[in-house]
């Protein structure tokens, strides 16, 4: 990856994003962009003014980089993500963990939608991310390797780390929200997948699965970050739903968890 392309980013935002380490960076998938709040704002940029990153092509992603205070932490959050197969490369993918990166921030909470392949799993319901599968075949790491982004060969035996995962658990159920651990299945998209494929990636042992996440995850793992991942099943998958899948139903599950979803994130940063 191409390091000019993070320096440009870098120097666009203003001081106040590198004079204090954030406690935690948030990166809010679809659905998941109104789920935060806030005390105080401090920055907020659109996505279209951080060069190389662009605006979100993506409905239900805010494309907003905001800086915030919340019971006297200061959190990072990017409301909107970039994907791989919107076909802009990997830099804008990993963007938003390169410059936490930058600015010292040691932990990542990485939220998604998903469709459901575990039978118990019914849309509303709330995965945390155990572990992934990549099906996709690439890798950001892929290339020159930069000794700032971790070993050539870094191990992933636990990228997201079983203690936030606690902390997730104990946030859920003192809500009293649906949720289990589970396996993330990552396809590239922008197609669904079909009846076929889900069974095969139930029979590898995937919960659910969706086209981002695990990119980021990586990324921030090899960097030496703590990662935790966060799925709202919005839909179940391909035959294992009767009906088509389309992206209003993703945003609709969204809409509807919405109070759920600001709950939840906001009960566990309150446990970092």
């Amino acid at each position: 990856m191409d390091v000019t392309f993070f320096d440009k980013a870098a120097g666009y935002l203003p001081d106040a994003c590198f004079e204090r380490i954030p406690a935690v960076g948030i990166l809010l998938g679809s659905g998941w962009g109104d789920a935060l709040t806030a005390d105080r704002v401090l920055v907020r940029i659109p996505y279209a003014d951080i060069p190389g990153l662009g605006a979100s092509t993506v409905k239900g992603h805010a494309g907003e980089f905001i800086l915030y205070e919340r019971a006297g932490k200061r959190i990072v959050a990017w409301c909107g993500r970039r994907h791989y197969y919107e076909g802009v490369g990997w830099e804008p993918v990993v963007l938003p963990i390169e410059i936490l990166r930058r600015m010292g921030c040691p932990t990542v909470l990485l939220t998604n939608a998903s469709g459901g392949i575990n039978p118990v799993l019914r849309p509303g319901d709330f995965v945390i991310i155990r572990d992934h599968i990549n099906l996709v075949g690439q890798n950001p790491l892929i290339g020159r390797h930069n000794p700032d982004w971790g070993e050539r060969f870094p191990d992933m035996s636990e990228v997201y780390q079983r203690r936030l995962a606690e902390l997730l658990h104990a946030s859920a159920n003192r809500l009293g929200l649906r949720v289990m651990d589970g396996v993330y299945a990552y396809t590239s998209g922008p197609c669904y997948e079909t009846p076929a494929e889900i069974q095969a990636y139930k029979a590898q042992g995937a919960d659910v699965v969706g086209m981002s996440t695990v990119p980021e995850a990586v990324f921030a793992k090899a960097c030496g970050m703590k990662v935790a991942g966060l799925s709202l099943v919005s839909n179940l998958a391909a035959g294992i739903s009767r009906q088509a899948l389309n992206h209003q139903e993703v945003m609709a599950a969204g809409a509807a968890a919405k109070p759920h979803m600001s709950a939840l994130i906001d009960d566990f940063l309150g446990r970092l």
